[in-house]
């Protein structure tokens, strides 16, 4: 009996950067959104239906501040590039004027303010990992929205943070300083 040669099929790596996932991704062809994080491909789940009254809430104060009037946005969901091997997916996010025009030239860039909003499937190491990756890009402010307790976890650098709630005034400063408002008017929008 003759020795069988074994095929070895020519199987794709799975991607190691940005760059390749963002290949791989294209070859998907799917809505879906995922995250990538040094060679781990995370599936993002879509906001919620549950959660757009938080969106909403936010967008319209975010619409009556100084930096949305010189071009600024508060958008869900945009990619937000931390480096070659990190690319996260923020639930909303304020994009300068600038950034949405350098955008269009395929500038990549990560937003001055992310905003999340923690879902149940989320751990304390998936929320910790995530701000750290935030700031190593050069965030400058995460707001981490709890709704069922009803506060935001705003970190100022991963080790500084504060907790908002209630009749608490959260502001976005220094980033947005006239981005702000009473917690109990987000919970109750």
């Amino acid at each position: 009996m003759e020795p069988v040669a074994l095929v070895r099929r020519n199987r794709r790596s799975a991607p190691q950067t940005v760059a390749e996932f963002e290949k791989w991704l294209a070859r998907k062809k799917t809505d879906a959104n995922y995250e990538f994080v040094r060679g781990r491909i995370i599936k993002k789940p879509p906001m919620k239906q549950e959660e757009l009254f938080i969106a909403r809430f936010l967008m319209r104060a975010f619409a009556k501040t100084q930096l949305y009037q010189q071009g600024a946005e508060l958008l869900s969901e945009g990619d937000a590039y931390v480096d070659t091997f990190r690319k996260r997916i923020p639930d909303l996010a304020i994009f300068t004027d600038e950034q949405i025009r350098e955008a269009k030239f395929g500038k990549r860039f990560m937003p001055p303010l992310a905003i999340e909003i923690l879902s149940d499937s989320e751990s304390q190491n998936d929320v910790l990992e995530k701000v750290q990756d935030y700031f190593d890009a050069g965030v400058q402010l995460v707001w981490y929205i709890a709704p069922k307790q009803q506060k935001i976890y705003a970190y100022y650098s991963p080790d500084e943070i504060k907790v908002f709630k209630g009749r608490d005034l959260c502001s976005a400063a220094p980033v947005v300083p006239d981005f702000q408002f009473v917690i109990d008017d987000l919970f109750k929008a």
